[in-house]
C-alpha cells in the first residue's frame, strides 16, 4: 500500500513542467497523462459552443468568457484545471482565477477515478460554482451536477445556467 505526499500550495507551484495534466485536489497531487486527441476534440467542440452560448446571454448573464484548460486556485491545498470553464464576470484573480468558476466542465477520460472526479465536483461546488459537467465520450453522456442535484443528458442537454443552450449530444460526440 502506497502513502500520499501531501503538498502546499507553494510547493505544487515549484513542480517542474512536465507532460500532462497536474492538478493539487486536498494536499494531494493528481497527475494525469496527455489527453488523447478523441478527449480533446469533445473539449474543443464544448467550448466552441460555450463561446456561442455565452455570446448569445450578453448581459443578462453574470458570466465572463469561456476558458479552455485554465487553472482555478481554491486555497492552500487546491488548484483545478477543468478542461472548459466559464468563470463569473467579476471573478477574482490573480496569477489564477480565485474560487470556483459558474461553470465547470470535465471530460472523462479513462486516467480518471470515480473517487477523483466526485471529489473534484464537490470542490467545485462547495466553493461557488453553479453547474459541472462531467462529459462520459465513451457512453456517450453528459452528468450535470448542481448543489443538491445531478441529471443525466443522453440526446439534448440543457442547462438552467445557460438558458435557451439546447446541445445535441449526437453531434458533439461524432
Amino acid at each position: 500500500m502506497g502513502t500520499t505526499t501531501l503538498l502546499s500550495f507553494e510547493e505544487f507551484e515549484r513542480l517542474p513542467d512536465e507532460p500532462g495534466k497536474v492538478e493539487l485536489l486536498d494536499g494531494e497531487l493528481i497527475q494525469l497523462p496527455p489527453a488523447i486527441l478523441k478527449h480533446m476534440e469533445v473539449a474543443r467542440r464544448i467550448y466552441l459552443i460555450l463561446v456561442r452560448a455565452v455570446a448569445g446571454a450578453g448581459n443578462s448573464a453574470d458570466l465572463g468568457d469561456v476558458y479552455f484548460e485554465t487553472g482555478y486556485k481554491f486555497s492552500s491545498r487546491a488548484w483545478l484545471q477543468p478542461d472548459v470553464s466559464i468563470p463569473y464576470r467579476d471573478q477574482p484573480r490573480g496569477v489564477y482565477f480565485e474560487s470556483a468558476p459558474a461553470l465547470a466542465v470535465e471530460v472523462i477520460s479513462e486516467s480518471n477515478t470515480a473517487a477523483q472526479m466526485d471529489r473534484k465536483m464537490k470542490v467545485y461546488l462547495a466553493n461557488g460554482g453553479v453547474e459541472v459537467w462531467l462529459v462520459y465520450p465513451d457512453t456517450r453522456c453528459i452528468w450535470i451536477y448542481r448543489e443538491g442535484h445531478a441529471e443525466e443528458f443522453e440526446s439534448v442537454l440543457r442547462s438552467s445556467l445557460l438558458p435557451g443552450l439546447e446541445l445535441d449530444l449526437t453531434q458533439l460526440f461524432d
